[in-house]
């Protein structure tokens, strides 16, 4: 399996952390020198590891944002 190259250009914020210390967070991501994305997933501390996650471009991000505004939580 080739290995992914990352960048974390921006910590936005941690959603949740769970008892072993891994943080799902969102965060500004290059992946592989391409632009940077939004990105939501799990990371063990010091960000060595990492869960399956989701990316988003500015849009993306830009209507669930409008989605969950509009949500009766």
């Amino acid at each position: 399996m080739p290995s992914i190259k990352y960048e974390i250009k921006e910590t936005v914020g941690t959603l949740s952390e769970n008892n072993k210390g891994w943080a799902k967070e969102l965060n500004l991501i290059s992946w592989n020198d391409r632009e940077p994305k939004f990105d939501i997933r799990d990371w063990a501390p010091e960000h060595e590891k990492m869960g399956k996650g989701v990316t988003l471009n500015k849009e993306e991000l830009r209507k669930l944002r409008d989605i969950l505004n509009g949500m009766d939580l």
